[in-house]
């Protein structure tokens, strides 16, 4: 659909003024566009389209076709001519011709035969504008002809001769193809030794016994007429030389056999080509097979060169174990000397050939068809090449130029003819036909004369929809004769283009280089020549780009997880997008673990077949984008394989190993590991680590270990499976190389050694038999050395030893190769025997009344008879009347280690009898003790009266019963009790301090206020002061005289309403107190009890500037926790608190022991009855009573 009107774009100028756009005839010849339409309309002459080859091999067993085919308008009628004659088809009966077609269809297969029909065609297609021929066709029936009958004598030759089996196949046509089989059907082997040649014979450089066969059968195989022809089989017999000797030798003379060359080695020599030197000759565009096969012993090997040039590499091949050299697409620069040379042990051979490269005539530019308007000049061109350079001749409708009609118009020079000034009647079919001796080219081009108005062949109003900022071409394809000029026009008016943006084709094209959205509108295309003027209305539309604007990454993930690629599109509204996704630029695999939705394409379960480039497509009507992500699956390594010891020595090894797939992550390192399945199969070992590019290891090895290996990878992502096991490894015995550890020398008895050990473990034996040798003699004695050798035990007893003597030990290794190294000595006691002697001089110091101070002399130590652990310290209290007739006493220990001659005694009790002794330890226990020291601890502040309830209150007092303190820590000399009244704001009244005598456990506060609230502090005393206090706190009760008048003075309270409001009054409150109830028995806060807790002891609360009195309570700091003691409990009990020292509260476990600085270290030697819980630690519920009044 080309018009060739212009040779290069034309680019629209600009300007203010409109300009008109045209096009400029610039050379005369027109193409004709291949539009259905137009070829209606318009006259043309013949073009032939197909026709049978030149050389037309037929099988003789088919009907024979002979294509002609041609176009043209009107349509062409078909003649033929054979053998340069007119072909008369109507006069045989067997030959028909093809409705509508040129085609010869002869039919043979009912009568005839094909080689009558042999010759030279040519076809001639013909209508009124010329006449067009085909080549000249030679039809020629295959022939596969059978082997001409001869006599094939058996050949019998010695090992190591040279042998050429010939197989002389049939002349056909075309020639055979050739093959060697046996009576099986099997192809013969061939080699370098053994191969067929070009010719078909087969070649053996020398002959081996096994080459011994009746069978040698050469074949044809026609493929035209696919029928295989074979020979008479060829009998070979090889036999050696002392076998000829031994049985026909005798018989025979040496030119009875196949060949009287030696079977001895010998130099190469040429089979074929024969001589030093041949031609060869070949047409270009062939195949150039140049051939040598020589023959020798032992089997020479063919080199090829070529002399003064090389071979070219990409078309240069070797067949038949390179005695065959080919050279596809062979030219003129081809030609030259080749040289093959055979070589061998014993020497060398070569042959050159020379080869020529001729060529049939070839185009360098065949004629073309013209079409021209009348008066219009043009030309044909016809020209080739060819070795020897081709004949150019002309031919007008098939006849000879030189006696066609003559034409004023046209001219011929050499291989042109230049027309002018043409008129309709030029018309006519030229042939050019180029011809050397190889052969000949013939070419048909018409000259075309047309007188046409302008046609326009895009369809009208053809929409064009073109993506922003590209080209937009706007087609207008154009046919006229003469060639019209082109105009565009752009909107409704017929606005004339003016902009400097546009481009014109000389096809009519309007190109608009960068496509923008004011580009949209209609376009006009007008055509004109002198017979007229045709336009055509295009539109264009400009659309949006379509754009990724989230790519999917790279990703790299572990084998088994999950993956999502993400891509999301952006596209021009009126665009329907279609979004694909690739794997490695291929669709991606069925398989259900890929699944796509909108923006994401997720793969789960990744496996190693994941790995890939994964491209996210997005596709319109109009453009289409893609982006890519790699998808790299890692894993931990694959186990390594191929396990190999190499270098095998006494003490060591080398391992090698081929490493497993790293799974797209670099492994970092190799682990060793061992396994002794000698002494503990079944347990591996680490033996050392490499470097992840390491594939070899030099192992140290220890003596008589049975090792296997095995071989770990790993990778930042893990380590891998083991590999499998290496072979095993047995190590020679050697003598031990080292000792046993941890020799010890400990008595069990007074009177013996107990020689302990830790055994070497079998790997460490380095041997079989092992053995230790265990000697020892006194530290300070002239002695010699005792030794024994004892099994794989881990200690030995040396019986008869003084008590606590130090021995010197040592302990070595050996086995059935020797010794080990000379042990390290070590120095042990034997066995320790109890103390003889208590401590002596005992004195206590009381320091206080809950510490006191012990000193006492040391035991001499020889008297000790062990290691010294230190002293023990027994020490107990008085028991009470009460308790004297129980039989334990509850006595405590305290230990002070190593050789201390004093310690303290913390923890005692006030006001209490002590007794003490004190006692030796050492490894075997206690010596005899001290004898007893008495002492007496200070009185002491007491603890906490044991209880306080409060009983019995009335509208102004209140009585307050209590129990002494449990441990008062000496005598009582009075009580003391503090209170204060609290008002209705939570403020505390001035404070009361009384003074109650000690043999009192009951007292009675009168003239309080009435439905008051007081809170009570109680302590005891003694002559070292005030103990722990108690608090209580309780409300005198209301006067109900003054109720009873409120009642009658207040007549609204018999009225049923107000009886009501005050019944849901009561209900209110009565769920708030069960609410507020609740919330204490929980714990809840008391505004009053944190205002207390903040003041500490009364006595030392701050008073107030103005008038001495003590601070009001507060509820600002309502949120703050309880503190101990906040309430009393409902029986008014409040139990005392424990005050006094527990040893076990110092010591650690009931084991404790002091320091040096005399802290607690000890234990205590019996149990102790548990306190009594302190009582401002109460939890029991507060009294109703109690809470109903906080509200009053």
């Amino acid at each position: 659909m080309q018009l060739k009107i212009m040779p290069k774009k034309k680019r629209l100028s600009a300007g203010r003024v409109p300009l008109i756009l045209f096009l400029c005839q610039m050379i005369s010849a027109l193409e004709v566009p291949l539009d259905p339409k137009l070829l209606e309309d318009l006259v043309q002459p013949p073009t032939i389209t197909q026709q049978s080859p030149k050389d037309y091999i037929i099988d003789p067993r088919e009907n024979i076709v002979i294509q002609c085919e041609a176009k043209g308008k009107p349509p062409p009628s078909f003649s033929w001519t054979r053998n340069g004659t007119h072909f008369d088809i109507d006069k045989d009966p067997l030959v028909t011709m093809k409705p509508g077609s040129g085609t010869l269809i002869i039919n043979i297969m009912s009568e005839g035969k094909a080689e009558t029909y042999e010759g030279v065609y040519q076809c001639t297609a013909r209508n009124e504008r010329g006449a067009a021929i085909s080549n000249n066709i030679v039809v020629r029936p295959s022939r596969s002809p059978l082997w001409t009958k001869e006599k094939l004598e058996p050949i019998t030759l010695r090992n190591g001769q040279s042998l050429v089996l010939p197989c002389r196949p049939p002349v056909g046509l075309p020639p055979p193809i050739i093959f060697w089989m046996d009576n099986s059907f099997q192809r013969l082997p061939q080699s370098e030794r053994v191969s067929q040649g070009l010719n078909g014979d087969l070649y053996f450089s020398n002959v081996l016994p096994e080459d011994t066969r009746e069978d040698y059968i050469c074949y044809a195989r026609f493929n035209h007429t696919q029928t295989i022809q074979q020979k008479q089989p060829i009998s070979v017999k090889v036999i050696s030389v002392d076998e000829l000797n031994d049985t026909i030798a005798a018989n025979l003379s040496d030119t009875e056999f196949y060949s009287a060359k030696s079977s001895r080695e010998r130099p190469p020599t040429f089979l074929t080509p024969e001589g030093n030197a041949s031609n060869k000759e070949e047409l270009r565009g062939n195949v150039l097979s140049l051939e040598c096969i020589a023959e020798g012993l032992p089997t020479p090997i063919i080199y090829w060169i070529k002399e003064d040039g090389i071979l070219p590499i990409n078309r240069t091949f070797y067949k038949n174990f390179k005695k065959t050299l080919q050279i596809i697409h062979v030219s003129e620069a081809d030609s030259g000397n080749y040289q093959c040379i055979a070589k061998n042990a014993l020497g060398a051979i070569h042959h050159t050939i020379s080869v020529t490269v001729k060529a049939a005539p070839y185009w360098i530019m065949a004629p073309q068809n013209l079409v021209l308007s009348p008066g219009e000049d043009g030309t044909l061109i016809c020209r080739a090449n060819g070795k020897p350079k081709p004949r150019i001749s002309w031919l007008t409708n098939g006849v000879p130029v030189e006696i066609a009609p003559d034409d004023p118009s046209r001219k011929i020079d050499g291989d042109t003819i230049i027309f002018s000034n043409v008129q309709e009647r030029s018309s006519a079919v030229y042939q050019c036909n180029a011809s050397n001796e190889y052969g000949y080219l013939l070419a048909n081009a018409f000259v075309n004369v047309l007188a046409e108005q302008p046609r326009i062949l895009t369809p009208t109003n053809t929409l064009y929809q073109v993506i922003a900022n590209r080209p937009a071409l706007l087609d207008c394809a154009f046919f006229g004769s003469p060639l019209p000029t082109i105009e565009w026009f752009k909107g409704a008016k017929g606005s004339a283009l003016h902009e400097d943006i546009y481009v014109l084709h000389e096809n009519g094209t309007l190109e608009i280089p960068v496509a923008q959205k004011d580009s949209t509108g209609t376009y006009t295309c007008v055509a004109r020549n002198k017979l007229g003027m045709a336009k055509n209305e295009v539109h264009l539309e400009i659309k949006d780009p379509t754009r990724i604007i989230k790519q999917p990454e790279y990703a790299v993930v572990q084998r088994g997880s999950t993956v999502s690629f993400e891509c999301k599109v952006k596209h021009d509204h009126t665009l329907i997008p279609t979004v694909i996704w690739l794997k490695d630029n291929s669709e991606l695999p069925s398989d259900e673990r890929f699944t796509v939705d909108k923006d994401h394409l997720v793969i789960a379960d990744v496996s190693d077949d994941d790995s890939g480039t994964y491209t996210c497509m997005a596709n319109t009507t109009l453009d289409n984008v893609s982006a890519s992500a790699v998808l790299s699956v890692v894993d931990v390594p694959n186990p390594p394989f191929d396990l190999e010891l190499t270098n095998p020595l006494d003490k060591s090894v080398q391992l090698s190993w081929t490493p497993g797939d790293d799974n797209n992550s670099p492994i970092t390192k190799f682990i060793i590991e061992y396994e002794d399945t000698m002494h503990e199969a079944g347990l591996w070992h680490h033996h050392t680590e490499v470097s992840g590019t390491q594939t070899t290891a030099q192992l140290k090895l220890s003596p008589y270990v049975n090792y296997s290996f095995r071989v770990m990878a790993e990778n930042s992502i893990g380590r891998s499976l083991p590999s499998e096991a290496s072979e095993q490894y047995l190590t020679k015995a050697a003598e031990p190389d080292k000792n046993p550890m941890a020799v010890e020398g400990l008595g069990s008895e007074p009177d013996n050694l107990v020689i302990t050990w830790k055994p070497l473990n079998g790997f460490e034996s380095n041997g079989p038999g092992l053995q230790y040798k265990v000697s020892w003699r006194q530290k300070d004695g002239d002695d010699e050395w005792t030794s024994v050798v004892v099994a794989n035990v881990s200690k030995y007893i040396v019986s008869g030893t003084p008590t606590f003597v130090p021995y010197l030990i040592k302990v070595q290794a050996l086995n059935d190769v020797g010794f080990a190294p000379e042990p390290a000595i070590v120095m042990g006691h034997s066995g320790e025997d109890l103390p003889m002697v208590a401590p002596g001089n005992v004195r206590v110091t009381v320091v206080n009344s809950t510490l006191a101070e012990v000193h006492w002399d040391p035991v001499p130590l020889k008297s000790i008879r062990g290691h010294l652990q230190g002293y023990r310290i027994y020490y107990w209290k008085a028991q009470s009347p009460s308790k004297r007739n129980r039989r334990h006493i509850e006595k405590k220990i305290l230990t002070f280690q190593g050789s201390k001659t004093h310690g303290m005694l913390p923890g005692l009790e006030p006001f209490s009898h002590y007794t003490l002794n004190v006692r030796v330890v050492n490894g075997k226990g206690e010596g005899p003790a001290s004898a007893d020291q008495v002492f007496n601890t200070p009185e002491g502040v007491p603890s906490a009266p044991s209880s306080l309830k409060i009983v019995n209150p009335t509208l102004d007092s209140l009585t307050l019963e209590w129990d002494p303190p449990s441990h008062p820590n000496g005598i009582l000399t009075e009580y003391t009790l503090k209170y204060q009244p609290i008002n209705s704001t939570h403020e505390l009244g001035p404070l009361v301090d009384l003074k109650i005598p000690a043999n009192k456990t009951r007292w009675t506060l009168k003239n309080l206020n009435f439905s008051t609230r007081y809170k009570f502090y109680f302590y005891a005393q003694t002559s070292a002061g005030s103990g722990s206090q108690i608090t209580e706190e309780a409300v005198t009760t209301m006067d109900e005289g003054k109720m009873a008048m409120a009642s009658r003075q207040v007549d609204i309270a018999t009225q049923g309403w107000f009886i009501g409001l005050m019944c849901a009054v009561a209900l209110l409150i009565l769920i708030l107190l069960i609410v507020c109830f609740i919330r204490r028995n929980k714990g809840g806060k008391y505004p009053v009890k944190e205002k207390e807790d903040a003041r500490a002891d009364p006595e030392i609360q701050p008073m107030k500037e103005d008038d001495g009195t003590f601070g009001e309570y507060s509820d600002a700091e309502d949120h703050k926790p309880l503190k101990k003691g906040s309430r009393t409990p409902s029986d008014r009990t409040v139990k005392k608190e424990d005050s006094d020292d527990s040893l076990v509260d110092y010591g650690e476990g009931v084991n404790g022991q002091f320091n040096e600085d005399g802290s607690f270290i000890g234990q205590y030697s019996g149990k102790k009855e548990k306190e009594p819980a302190e009582g401002n630690e109460s939890s029991e519920a507060p009294s109703p009573v109690n809470a109903m009044n906080s509200f009053v």
